[in-house]
């Protein structure tokens, strides 16, 4: 296996290996220099490579091409083109210039512009990320050569996640390796973020899932009672795979494999029904690619199973939703990790620094974090003693802890707390040395070894969007640490006092306790920590004037776009609860309350036939029953007349306003139908039942 493994990774990527084998040197050194140093790609460059890129293609059997770019509907969009162009005598050609690898044009005002393109100005166009490596994909339409590209309008604007994402980079960087000069490194020109997204999933019965219309529509279920078992025995995280479930993950390993996609580490979740599959880190932007394309490799795998991939972050109440854990880290083109502290991180001045530049960046820019995290999934989740609370803080452990301790208090950091070794008693198990800081998995944002662990984002989401918030706020930290030091008359000096008076003035952030404690919520208000509780309440701050000003600094997004974003959220809540309730009302009137009628019906059938055989026979049971499910089924049919109304009235409504209403008004509205029917489902005949239960998803795979 091992040997197989290594012959078929990467094999339908277009990666650096294939370049170097199939481009003229000096073509492919070109591009390498366009790649390392931003520079212009020359067309003359883009034509040898297209054509190289297309034979390649063409000789694994593609037939099409597409620009795969990822517009703010937080998918991947493609349009296909076939690589047949017309030649004399009725025959055609194979081509593929360099001017269809640079740039295509779909449709801007057919994806969510938040009012930057009208519906008439249809004209965008998709740009060729050469950074990310071309790949193949394989499917029932055949061989297609996907080019990873950026997405903007005729004007300018960005209108998808990976050309804001790119910007950062760039902020990043510049701004890192500014930092980095005035310790002595000059031989550093570049710095990545580096990004590990682990995915957390569940799998479900394909055949069950189809009979949820709630799962068809929303992703979750909107209703169903909890079975008598759930997570509480703690059998299923880490537990053995059932074979199904190992069938789906070696093929999906292998699928990913193929890409180029370092999956590493798959297992059990916490949920019944749910896992995890977690890659090694790749830069930014590769690994946004990677974990889009890992979502879409899940979902087709699953369908050739007989499976249902679900990456809501909610799909069951009751049981643990899922997250999307984000490890970044900063690391230089000369492979040093700048988050990495050492063993004596007390010592450790440029570690010092850019950890007092993350701290900074998100005690200033919280708010940011959180709305990048952000989506109506993510809603059920965040706050919730399965997921990290809707406050944002750092997590650091005892060690750097202790460090920072020590600079607040004397101004000096003179040890540093070590690890030391484990010996848990047995002699057959040797003494390994253990870590000088434990973990926090109620940490929004933890510090985890050589990096930070974003562990608010959803299961869905691209991690376009938080990582781009990521570099942008510490960039910004960065800028202001570059301009003080390099005015200063003495430099060691200068960054100890900056690196204290930075943790001084913001070890508010930092708490290495636990995040779901009543006393923690106190604690944070205290502090003057924000707990922004849901998705609407997070928007604003994407238009403040704070946000403005800091991401049009570093070009990342200027305040059209911003606007346009603020729009776009507001616009994907309201919808998404709005196609929520109508699903509900929908599953109501026409799946749960005639099922209930029936099931009515045979009671007061069974009340009469057995008062009709025996007149003093005992019916109390059944009357009770019958009592008992018409008061519930008239509840249902109130809040299904509520629900009705009220998604009505939001339907006139627009903008943040629209979305405040749904989420104050139908949001509770939806709760209070799905009690009822929740109620009925521990009462009604399974054969009655017009769905599959939780039990039925959760446990029969």
């Amino acid at each position: 296996m091992a040997e197989k493994l290594t012959e078929i990774f990467g094999i339908d990527v277009f990666d650096e290996t294939t370049m170097i084998e199939r481009l003229p040197k000096k073509t492919y050194a070109a591009l390498k220099k366009t790649i390392q140093n931003g520079e212009d790609l020359d067309p003359a460059v883009a034509d040898v490579v297209a054509n190289a890129m297309k034979d390649w293609a063409i000789e694994r059997g593609a037939t099409h091409f597409t620009h795969w770019f990822q517009p703010m509907t937080g998918i991947t969009a493609e349009k296909h083109d076939s690589f047949i162009s017309p030649a004399a005598g009725g025959k055609i050609l194979m081509e593929f210039s360099g001017k269809e690898l640079i740039k295509g044009e779909p449709d801007a005002s057919s994806f969510p512009s938040g009012g930057l393109r009208a519906t008439f100005e249809a004209r965008g166009y998709t740009a060729w990320d050469c950074t990310s490596p071309a790949f193949l994909r394989e499917d029932a339409a055949g061989v297609t050569l996907c080019i990873p590209t950026a997405f903007c309008s005729y004007t300018g604007e960005a209108l998808d996640k990976k050309t804001p994402l790119l910007r950062s980079m760039e902020a990043i960087s510049d701004q890192a390796v500014r930092i980095l000069k005035l310790f002595g490194h000059d031989n550093v020109k570049s710095v990545s973020c580096s990004v590990g997204p682990e995915q957390e999933y569940f799998l479900v019965d394909k055949a069950k899932y189809l009979k949820r219309e709630d799962l068809i529509f929303s992703g979750r279920t909107l209703f169903g009672a909890m079975p008598p078992k759930g997570q509480e025995m703690e059998d299923h995280y880490f537990g053995s795979l059932k074979e199904r479930i190992s069938a789906f993950m070696k093929e999906v390993n292998e699928e990913c494999w193929k890409l180029g996609i370092l999956a590493k580490t798959q297992h059990n979740e916490v949920a019944p029904a749910q896992h995890e599959l977690a890659p090694i880190y790749a830069t930014a932007n590769i690994a946004t690619d990677h974990n889009q394309l890992v979502m879409e490799v899940m979902k087709k795998v699953a369908n050739r199973h007989g499976l249902a991939c679900l990456l809501h972050e909610k799909p069951f109440a009751g049981v643990n939703g899922s997250g999307k854990h984000d490890n970044w880290s900063m690391v230089t083109d000369t492979g040093k990790n700048l988050l990495d502290p050492g063993k004596t991180p007390h010592e450790n001045v440029q570690f010092l620094l850019f950890l007092a530049a993350v701290l900074k960046a998100v005690d200033d820019h919280a708010d940011l974090l959180r709305l990048s995290a952000s989506n109506p999934g993510n809603d059920h989740r965040l706050g919730a003693n399965e997921a990290p609370p809707a406050i944002i803080s750092v997590f650091l452990g005892d060690q750097l802890a202790d460090v920072l301790t020590q600079l607040i208090e004397t101004g000096e950091a003179t040890s540093s707390k070590q690890g030391g070794k484990l010996n848990i008693g047995v002699h057959t198990i040797p003494e390994f040395r253990k870590d000088a800081t434990d973990r926090n998995r109620t940490s929004p944002f933890a510090f985890t070894g050589n990096k930070f662990e974003f562990r608010m984002v959803g299961s869905s989401m691209s991690i376009a969007g938080p990582n781009t918030t990521l570099n942008t706020i510490v960039a910004d930290v960065l800028c202001d640490f570059a301009d003080q030091l390099e005015k200063a008359d003495n430099f060691d000096v200068a960054v100890h006092d900056l690196i204290k008076k930075t943790v001084t003035e913001h070890q508010k952030i930092v708490f290495n306790g636990n995040g779901y404690s009543d006393e923690w919520v106190e604690e944070a208000e205290k502090r003057g920590l924000p707990n922004i509780k849901s998705m609407v309440e997070a928007i604003p701050c994407m238009v403040s004037d704070k946000a403005v000003k800091l991401f049009s600094k570093y070009k990342v997004f200027s305040e059209v776009e911003l606007h346009s974003r603020a729009e776009i959220e507001y616009e994907a809540y309201s919808k998404t609860i709005n196609i929520e309730a109508k699903t509900m009302i929908e599953m109501a009137n026409k799946l749960y309350i005639p099922a209930v009628i029936k099931y009515a019906s045979s009671l007061a059938a069974s009340i009469n036939a057995i008062k009709s055989a025996v007149p003093d026979a005992d019916v109390s049971v059944q009357e009770s029953l019958l009592k008992e499910t018409s008061s519930l089924l008239a509840s249902a049919k109130t809040a299904v007349g509520a629900l009705t109304s009220y998604v009505a009235a939001a339907a006139e409504k627009e903008g943040a306003e629209q979305a405040l209403y749904f989420r104050k008004v139908v949001f509770p509205a939806m709760s209070s139908l799905r009690t009822p029917i929740d109620e009925l489902e521990l009462i009604v005949d399974k054969e009655i039942w017009p769905v599959p239960t939780y039990g039925d998803l959760l446990f029969e795979v």
